[in-house]
């Protein structure tokens, strides 16, 4: 294929009442009338289009695929009011709208449509997948696909993660009065205490302009989303994708390769796990001997299970 690349459209298309803004890649050896395979592209949670999941769709379509990003309700230039609302759930339905979309497309095979998705998007793509069976192929990358563990993890003991949740409810009633709603950081300083490991590493690509900062992007997240990340995981439905495929892509030093491992082990087949090794969490957004390595194995994953 050639390796050049045209700049991506701009479109839009509609998830229940919201418009939703996207960035669709068409290779640059496209031909009209052609029909070709397609992969959805999910961001991190937080995340925009222009940042890592567009640098995986425009790298797709360079390997011969239509590729599409997008911003999920209530982020970047999609409508969704209040903003930043981190809500894995409605983002299954974005994505399964995302595929609705595709397959008015006439550049689209509507029988050959991937989804692939990165950190909490890997949560979010097995998950649409599990029950839109239009999703022909999953795949993964730093996939955080258990948020409910990870919350579990994060605050530590019952009585903490219930405090929690009693702030996410008394901010719904505040909004309901009428008030502008509050939101926090969503990425803590590098040297913020209680952190994450691989959110410890995030200041670096967030707010770095040579990685992921973008005037499209904001530092916030409404505090009722954490509710919702308290009880959503992937690996509820994710036996359902079978005998569909299934790509889980981690790196070998990842703070989220344990969760890879235990989805790797929950999945049916076809699955596979595939580590790069000496990369860690946010490696595989954009350095690009990793991303390479990543690009390789979805280019081989998505060829061969949607010709």
């Amino acid at each position: 294929m050639d390796e050049g690349i045209q700049e991506p459209k701009s479109v839009h298309f509609r998830s229940g009442n919201l418009t939703l803004a996207g960035h669709l890649y068409i290779p640059f050896d496209f031909k009209e009338g052609e029909k070709r395979p397609a992969v959805i592209v999910l961001s991190p949670g937080g995340g925009i289009k222009e940042q890592t999941s567009g640098r995986y769709a425009s790298e797709l379509s360079k390997k011969g695929f239509i590729a599409l990003a997008f911003d999920h309700r209530s982020y970047g230039e999609s409508e969704g009011y209040p903003r930043f609302d981190e809500d894995p759930f409605t983002k299954v339905e974005d994505t399964k709208n995302a595929v609705s979309y595709l397959t008015t497309r006439t550049e689209v095979d509507s029988e050959r449509i991937g989804v692939m998705g990165i950190c909490g998007g890997g949560g979010v793509a097995p998950t649409a997948a599990a029950t839109d069976r239009r999703i022909k192929a999953v795949a993964t990358v730093s996939g955080m696909t258990d948020q409910r563990g990870a919350m579990a993890e994060q605050f530590g003991d019952h009585k903490t993660l219930i405090s929690v949740l009693d702030a996410c409810s008394h901010t719904r009633s505040e909004i309901a009065l009428g008030k502008e709603p509050i939101y926090y950081p969503l990425i803590p300083p590098a040297d913020a205490p209680n952190v994450m490991d691989l959110l410890k590493q995030a200041p670096d690509y967030y707010f770095n302009t040579s990685r992921g900062a973008h005037p499209n992007w904001e530092n916030k997240i409404l505090p009722s989303s954490m509710e919702k990340l308290a009880t959503f995981s992937a690996l509820d439905t994710i036996k359902l994708i079978s005998p569909n495929p299934i790509l889980l892509i981690a790196g070998s030093k990842a703070g989220s390769r344990k969760q890879n491992e235990i989805a790797y082990e929950t999945a049916e087949e076809p699955k596979e796990l595939f580590i790069i090794d000496n990369a860690t969490h946010l490696d595989l957004y954009d350095i690009d001997c990793f991303v390479s390595s990543a690009l390789e194995k979805l280019t081989e994953f998505f060829g061969k299970n949607l010709k």
